[in-house]
């Protein structure tokens, strides 16, 4: 039997002394699937909204009700989830919202109307914007400090993967089978998902620490990354904040230490999502009106979400540099190209192009801020901070869904829609510059040997 170790485990420095092992990358992988699907059924609306209209015979204004549902459930599943996660673990709390968005996604698929689509859409919603934010923090801690930021930044290119895969999938599915076949599959796969992590994931080593949770169940999770775990007898882990911890969840969130920082985080987030949902859900109907082949309209839209892989090698940058500084200028390019895709209408082979590189920058930008703001809260309020910037951020793609049917109702042309809907991407990177400005920065991955690090024991 192996003697205990009295010297209390760090877990942080445990995690940052040993190489991502399988168990890890068995939680990565189970967290990038549930941010896969949950890019697939959140974009799954706008790729057979050009079937709603053929089939239910309506105008394309009528569409924005259904269009948007899924976002006013995103945002409520977000700003709810969160605070439940920090109370009650990350673990449950996202095994449930897939369990929920894939079962409401099931029984879309048989709606008869657009009134019963839309509520079923409000109620994937939720379950879709709980299980984000949940995947996310788990990702981040397990995370050496080192490669947190690339690490959860490659978890999170699950989403416009998922999104960009839906395209391509419904537009080969919609033909053979029709628009349902593509919320159906939407639905059966979470299901079966939901089932394999009730199973295979475990709950957060550092939120069991911070809760004080029994060193036994500790000790059984970190001794499947590295048996040097299985002596330790107690564990502590180290925090490095933008300020002072008071509180939890969020109080801690919107404290004097991290209100600003905050309010920036949202403002960066909901702008991003402004452009995407914006985009993600009227493209399509957009290149169609403006002469291009439906067909090929999905396909080219498709691009627009797949350019988000991006955020693999702006995390690398992020645990290198000033992280602020780095999505800022990913945000700034993202209104340019935008702009520039405006221009292109007659062009296709130019339009191609401007699709991938504007999905490249804006997704890989906002693909960076749940990494960005999970290592700027501490455990005690990382899940509310995160859920709140993405519930927040939802609101956004609200906006961004409405914008475009406004200016759509209002016949303006092709290229004056893209210059308006570029804005937002100057805002974004505005508030990433007063968030560096008032909470200055080191690069995300920094060590954690800082002397406003604070310990926190069990």
């Amino acid at each position: 039997m192996k003697k205990e170790n009295d010297t209390p485990l760090d877990v942080q420095a445990f995690f940052n002394s040993q190489g991502f092992s399988g168990y890890q990358w068995l939680i990565f992988s189970l967290c990038f699937l549930v941010v896969l699907l949950d890019g697939f059924d959140t974009a799954a609306i706008g790729y057979i909204a050009p079937s709603l209209i053929g089939e239910w015979g309506v105008a394309k204004p009528a569409l924005a009700p259904v269009l948007s549902a899924a976002l006013f459930g995103l945002a409520a599943g977000a700003l709810s989830a969160g605070p439940l996660a920090d109370k009650f673990g990350r673990r449950a709390v996202l095994t449930a919202s897939v369990l929920v968005f894939g079962l409401a996604s099931l029984a879309s698929s048989f709606s008869g109307s657009l009134d019963s689509l839309t509520v079923l859409r409000f109620v994937t919603g939720l379950g879709l914007g709980a299980a984000m934010p949940n995947a996310v923090t788990l990702t981040s801690e397990y995370c050496p400090d080192k490669q947190r930021a690339m690490l959860t930044n490659a978890m999170f290119c699950g989403f416009p993967l998922g999104a960009a895969f839906g395209g391509f999938l419904a537009a080969w599915m919609i033909p053979h089978w029709g628009w349902r076949s593509v919320l159906l599959l939407g639905g059966a796969v979470p299901v079966v998902l939901a089932l394999l992590m009730l199973v295979a994931l475990p709950e957060s080593v550092r939120y069991m620490v911070a809760k004080g949770q029994p060193s036994e169940r500790i000790r059984r999770v970190l001794a499947r990354i590295s048996a040097t775990a299985a002596t330790a007898s107690s564990f502590v882990l180290t925090e490095r904040q933008a300020g002072p911890v008071s509180g939890s969840g969020l109080a801690l969130v919107l404290g004097r230490s991290h209100r600003i920082g905050s309010f920036m985080l949202w403002l960066a987030y909901f702008m991003g999502l402004v452009i995407f949902y914006a985009l993600i859900n009227w493209m399509p109907i957009l290149l169609k009106d403006a002469g291009m082949d439906p067909h090929k309209a999905v396909l080219v839209a498709a691009l627009f979400p797949l350019g988000g892989v991006g955020a693999v090698f702006c995390g690398w940058l992020m645990d290198r540099f000033n992280a602020n500084r780095i999505i800022a200028i990913g945000y700034a390019l993202t209104a340019l190209s935008i702009y520039l895709i405006g221009q292109t209408v007659g062009h296709d082979g130019w339009l191609v192009v401007m699709v991938f590189v504007a999905g490249t920058l804006m997704n890989t930008a906002q693909s960076s801020m749940p990494a960005l703001a999970a290592v700027f809260y501490p455990t005690q309020g990382r899940a509310t901070g995160v859920a709140w910037m993405l519930g927040i951020g939802r609101f956004g793609g609200i906006a961004g869904s409405f914008l475009v049917a406004e200016l759509a109702a209002r016949s303006l042309g092709f290229d004056r829609i893209f210059t308006i809907v570029a804005i937002p991407g100057l805002i974004a990177t505005a508030a990433l510059i007063v968030k560096q400005w008032v909470h200055p920065q080191a690069p995300v991955g920094r060590s954690l040997r800082d002397p406003a690090a604070e310990p926190v024991a069990h």
